[in-house]
């Protein structure tokens, strides 16, 4: 009898999975205190920190020509909205097509930033960012964000068109304002702006990582002083998260655990076929939400998300195919079954590996913080982990069911 080998054959989609491992990124940004000693504007802190109290909404009431330096302190007929979290936008927009703008939030360290953008998208949008430093001094910038890496964060750069009016940065209170004026070809409407702070002070004039953000679909020809855009944000942002919940439980859970059942549990039959089918019919009604999803995101953001956006509809359309291949599923008999097996097991392999592809895109393109990599980094490396051991005990299983018959066929004399 010829002696067992010890290594176990892992199927093609193991491999393919742990080749996604290596595509998460997983690494933290530093943060460092600012030390610059660039030309500042003065801080109006008299307040102090206590006096802040009341929610956001409160904040519109507060008398700017106490602290804002001219323009943005005598502004007549300006519009204030709380906008998200504890933001407050205000702005004025006259027949001139010129924008004054003014962004407050609760302030304690780190920056506070708004920015504009085509698509909803922080890649390839612009940016004002303000801060005070440890030194009471207050600095703001435009900024260009032309990749997620902090080097391709440009300070000084930007499409913004801004006027020759100074831009400003006071603290006042426990409330930090950023106030700007710009200049556009037309009247602006409709307008994806995003919003973001960090908690860790600038060093040299290079941001640290975000400790938050969202992305809002701001109506700037809106005159009435309704919390319509920050709802409207609210949503936007809500529906991102769910499209990526749904997407993970979806391309990430379900299916994966769908089809471990058949090439694993087929002894117990009928069980894992009613377990199988149930299962996967569960995962594709949930991816197919995340794609209706992706598409109202698509429609509310103008989203120029090519790659993401082709694949989520491959693999939708893989999808179908194999639901249509339920139905038409052939008797064990025919002669057709075996190549019914082959497309039905590997057009369902390359369904998984570009979902979970997509899911790893996802992330990455939505900006989505270091716990959504780790959370789906650690459910595919269960899911792996799970396949690796299962596919050991059936290759223990065979090689012992081979050694039988074996030992059967060749009795000892």
């Amino acid at each position: 009898m010829a002696k067992r080998g010890f290594l176990i054959p892992l199927p093609k989609s193991v491999i393919g999975f742990c080749f996604l491992l290596l595509v998460l990124n997983l690494h933290q940004q530093s943060m460092a205190a600012d030390d610059d000693e660039d030309d500042y504007v003065e801080v109006d802190s008299s307040s102090g920190y206590d006096s802040y109290n009341g929610g956001v909404s409160e904040q519109c009431d507060t008398d700017l020509r106490s602290f804002l330096p001219p323009p943005y302190g005598n502004l007549t007929n300006v519009i204030c909205k709380p906008i998200w979290n504890t933001f407050v936008l205000r702005y004025t927009q006259n027949e001139e097509h010129v924008m004054n703008i003014i962004v407050s939030a609760l302030y304690t360290t780190g920056w506070v930033g708004i920015g504009f953008s085509r698509d909803g998208m922080m890649v390839g949008s612009s940016a004002m960012v303000g801060w005070v430093n440890k030194k009471g001094h207050a600095r703001i910038h435009q900024y260009y964000l032309q990749g997620r890496k902090q080097s391709e964060v440009i300070q000084d750069k930007g499409e913004l068109p801004l006027t020759n009016v100074p831009s400003s940065v006071v603290l006042h209170g426990a409330t930090i304002y950023l106030a700007f004026q710009l200049k556009f070809s037309a009247m602006v409407s409709q307008q994806p702006i995003l919003l973001a702070f960090g908690n860790a002070y600038p060093r040299h004039n290079h941001l640290s990582a975000h400790s938050d953000k969202t992305a809002v679909v701001f109506d700037f020809s809106a005159g009435s002083k309704s919390s319509a855009a920050a709802t409207a944000g609210s949503d936007i942002g809500q529906t991102k998260k769910n499209h990526g919940v749904l997407g993970i439980i979806g391309w990430g859970l379900i299916l994966p655990v769908g089809a471990i059942i058949p090439r694993y549990f087929r002894h117990k039959d009928p069980l894992w076929y009613y377990l199988h089918s149930v299962i996967q019919v569960v995962g594709f009604a949930i991816g197919l939400t995340t794609v209706l999803l992706g598409r109202q995101l698509y429609n509310k953001i103008n989203a120029n998300v090519p790659t993401h956006r082709g694949i989520g509809i491959f693999v939708l359309v893989l999808s179908i195919l194999q639901v249509l291949a339920f139905f038409l599923r052939p008797n064990k008999e025919a002669k057709i079954r075996k190549y019914w097996n082959w497309y039905h097991h590997w057009f369902g392999r390359i369904a998984l590996f570009f979902g979970a592809l997509n899911i790893v895109l996802g992330i990455q393109i939505g900006g989505a913080g270091n716990e959504w990599k780790l959370g789906y980094g650690f459910l595919l490396s269960i899911i792996l982990i799970a396949v690796i051991v299962l596919e050991a005990l059936a290759w223990v299983k065979r090689s012992d069911k081979a050694a039988m018959n074996s030992f059967q066929m060749n009795p000892s004399p």
